[in-house]
């Protein structure tokens, strides 16, 4: 009773989120960086490649924000229906960078720097670029620019499509494909997951969720396989094979209530880095009242070609970037 009580809560939890037309959430990485370079390290790196202290202090304490907002509820709407979208990573010393959707545009900033730092590499001067790279100026001092979303998915699409070929449409999901696919999902959970309730503080209830992670995950993508074609593009599902190897210790998740309304939930995966030196390694998300995405004033218009351009004479004028730093094998 106790089981199927608390998988409902929950479940009424997630109806309710659904509903809403605008949703705001915040990752948080709870780790500190004696784990990370620990678990870095299980990783076997080649020599000198090991992950740096700074970018470990850096990711130690990143956080991403969403925001969604739709003109329908979240449940029902399509593509067409999202009349905004807000993401920023962050970190202890500031935003990292950041990006919003609103109406026809895609505005970016980003601490180059800070980027740059984290990936191996220093950015290069703005003062240095050639006259051509104005608009990568911009980007380097991080500031506001715009780019055509139209302008982004189509180059996105013809990002190695055969020269003169038409961009193949996206597959996506309809309501009622989505509807069961959904269905799947929660009796794989149903089926697989313990659930009990545990009272919290200031009225808050918790239903703490528990499950062998490569189980579950095998599982679940078990139940999304036969919706794989309909999937956007590039989705590769993982197989059983590769699976094999994966951690099966049994993983929490821990979500929080208020009224009824989830407002956060957090996931310990310590076990799963079964290292003993991963002290600390943890996921937390919690639902905000973030504020609704807004165009910001001032903001450069720059095309693709001009962006990519832009990196071309940056990486021709100068050595700032290693040669390999925008290869596949560097990305």
């Amino acid at each position: 009773m106790e089981q199927l009580s608390a998988g409902k809560k929950l479940d009424n939890a997630f109806e309710k989120l659904s509903e809403k037309k605008a949703i705001s959430f915040e990752f948080d990485l709870d780790t500190d960086a004696q784990s990370l370079k620990a678990l870095d390290a299980s990783s076997d790196p080649e020599p000198g490649e090991e992950m740096p202290d700074d970018v470990a202090e850096m990711f130690s304490g990143a956080k991403v924000s969403v925001t969604v907002q739709s003109k329908k509820p979240i449940a029902e709407s399509g593509e067409k229906d999202y009349v905004g979208t807000a993401l920023k990573i962050s970190n202890k010393d500031g935003v990292l960078t950041e990006y919003r959707v609103v109406g026809d545009y895609t505005y970016i900033r980003s601490d180059v720097n800070a980027l740059g730092k984290a990936m191996g590499f220093p950015a290069p001067s703005a003062k240095d670029l050639p006259p051509e790279a104005n608009g990568l100026k911009k980007v380097l001092q991080g500031e506001w620019v715009k780019i055509s979303t139209k302008d982004i998915q189509k180059s996105t699409a013809e990002l190695g499509a055969e020269p003169g070929a038409k961009p193949a449409p996206e597959p996506t999901l309809d309501a009622e494909t989505q509807k069961q696919l959904l269905e799947a999902l929660r009796g794989t959970i149903a089926r697989e997951v313990d659930f009990r309730t545990v009272d919290g503080k200031d009225g808050a209830e918790h239903v703490i969720a528990t499950a062998p992670f490569r189980t579950l995950i095998s599982k679940l993508l078990g139940a999304i396989r036969p919706f794989a074609k309909d999937l956007p593009m590039g989705t590769e599902l993982p197989t059983d094979k590769d699976l094999k190897d994966a951690p099966n210790a049994k993983v929490a998740a821990d979500f929080t209530l208020k009224n009824g309304e989830l407002t956060e939930v957090s996931v310990d995966l310590a076990k799963l880095a079964e290292n003993a030196k991963v002290k600390k390694l943890g996921l937390v998300m919690r639902m905000t009242d973030g504020p609704t995405p807004t165009a910001p004033a001032g903001a450069t218009e720059l095309d693709v070609d001009e962006l990519l351009g832009g990196f071309g004479a940056a990486m021709m004028g100068g050595d700032a970037f290693p040669e390999d730093a925008f290869s596949v094998e560097g990305l």
